[in-house]
């Protein structure tokens, strides 16, 4: 230090150049072409590239750290399903037709059998057709067998003991008793047919549900059942309100605890937190239906009878073949079950049956 503290000073003398220990001039120069701030200007620049690589050490552990991931859009374009997932690759207005004449017969359908086939059909449709979670499995596999014991149980406790007095051996078999009121066999199948019934209607439902988006859903009904597009791409937009209301919600009761205004206690609290965010959220709701129509009438949308459309829904092959093997497989089960005398079809839907 005592060697560069001279040449701190704007007007050293030119023969403190050659004194210096480092980056100095040769000794046969000549004192005028070395300039006084010549020897630090090689550690100057120096000192950044020696400090960079231990600068950058500590910044790049918190970017890494600290970045977000982006939130995932739920409107935007999904990646293809692999080939195997064929459910993704038919036509939506194919997966609802498929099952809907057997959701129709299962409101008439009586027994435990054919309920609980349709729903093991489902499973399998959706198990290897469709593109799911490792918790939307899970929920499928686990959660339906536990969702159709507790509906069963529960319905069965509504039976009338009457009703199911005839039903054989099942009505002699006393699961438990309070009192004079006895919960038999007889009463927890009937209310198990009834769950059961229930969830083949949802996971009759889920093999459209799962594997279709609204987009998806819009466009086949406007090109395929010529459904007015000015009807499906206005319930399409209020559909797309419902995420946008959710985030608009959160954010409004992000800005009240910031605020500070949500504290409290108690129903009257509740009631005015509840007013405190349903008017902004009104607000916004209002806005930004506006900011929507005001687009679609910038893109002169209803001014034609027909539109142009980026994305082609077509009935292929496939569908059709889809469509004809669901069925065919429905009506073997029905076939099956009624030859084998386990279940049936009831005009009346209040008539006991198992």
């Amino acid at each position: 230090m005592s060697a560069v503290t001279p040449d701190l000073t704007p007007d050293a003398p030119a023969s403190a150049g050659p004194a210096t220990p480092a980056g100095a001039a040769p000794a046969d120069a000549e004192p005028s072409a070395v300039p006084s701030t010549a020897p630090l200007a090689a550690p100057a620049a120096a000192a950044p590239a020696a400090a960079a690589p231990v600068a950058a050490a500590p910044l790049a552990a918190p970017a890494t750290a600290t970045a977000n991931p982006r939130p995932r859009d739920p409107y935007a374009e999904q990646a293809p399903a692999p080939g195997i997932r064929f459910l993704h690759h038919l036509n939506p207005l194919a997966k609802f037709a498929a099952p809907l004449p057997v959701m129709l017969a299962l409101i008439f359908t009586r027994g435990l059998a054919i309920p609980a086939a349709f729903i093991v059909l489902a499973l399998a449709l959706l198990v290897i057709g469709a593109r799911l979670s490792g918790r939307a499995l899970a929920a499928l596999l686990v959660g339906v067998p536990v969702v159709i014991a507790v509906l069963g149980l529960s319905f069965g406790l509504w039976v009338d003991p009457e009703r199911v007095s005839g039903a054989g051996a099942a009505a002699s078999v006393v699961i438990f008793e309070i009192g004079d009121w006895q919960f038999t066999l007889a009463a927890y199948l009937t209310g198990l047919a009834t769950a059961l019934r229930i969830a083949a209607l949802l996971m009759l439902s889920l093999i459209a549900g799962l594997t279709t988006s609204g987009p998806e859903l819009v466009r086949a009904l406007v090109q395929n059942l010529r459904v007015p597009y000015r009807i499906g791409y206005t319930a399409l937009a209020a559909l797309r309100f419902v995420p946008r209301f959710g985030h608009e919600l959160e954010v409004i009761r992000a800005a009240h605890r910031v605020r500070g205004t949500d504290a409290g206690r108690g129903p009257i609290a509740a009631v005015r937190r509840t007013i405190g965010t349903a008017i902004p959220l009104l607000a916004s709701a209002i806005r930004h239906a506006e900011r929507v129509a005001l687009a679609m009438d910038a893109r002169a949308f209803g001014a034609h009878p027909t539109r142009t459309e980026r994305t082609i829904s077509r009935w292929r092959v496939r569908d059709t073949v889809f469509v004809i093997a669901f069925w065919a497989v429905s009506v073997a089960i029905y076939w099956w079950a009624l030859q084998a005398g386990l279940g049936g079809l009831a005009s009346d839907r209040t008539e006991v049956g198992l």
